[in-house]
Order: structure tokens, then sequence, then C-alpha cells
């Protein structure tokens, strides 16, 4: 579902949304809840020119942990954390 609008390995769509593995989206930054939150809530643009982020349906708590977990190592392996 993220990668609907976020692209392949978190890399951003140009035009429809941002990367997550970005120096914006580190852990000192946008803590883990603040992805969760997203989904679960939507998020008003603020860093970026995409527009809001509508909530996401249909995932789950856990599901989103995962895809932390995922991003959060992308961040790592590429120098951001």
């Amino acid at each position: 579902k993220c990668a609907t609008c976020h692209g392949v390995n978190a890399a951003g769509q140009n035009g429809v949304a941002p990367p997550l593995v970005h120096k914006i989206y580190e852990p000192n930054h946008h803590a883990d809840m603040a992805f969760l939150m997203a989904a679960r809530s939507g998020v008003r643009s603020h860093h970026w020119r995409f527009g809001d982020m509508p909530p996401v349906k249909g995932i789950t708590d856990a599901e989103v942990k995962y895809i932390i977990r995922y991003v959060r190592e992308l961040q790592k392996e590429n120098g951001i954390f």
C-alpha cells in the first residue's frame, strides 16, 4: 500500500509522494509513531509539495510496524540514521 505512492524501496515518486529514505524521516526528526499516526490519520502537507496524505485504509498497526522496520533498514543502508 505504501509503495503505491512512495515508490519501490520507499524512494518516492516524482509528483506523487516523497521518498521515505530521506534525512527528513530519520528517527530524530520523525519517530516511528509519526509513521503509525500518518497511516492511521493521514498527514497535512508540511515538508513537501505533494499535497496531504490521506489515511491508509485497510492497513493494520502490525503491518505499519513491519513497514517502519523496513524503512528504517533502508535508511540505515543509505547512511540515514
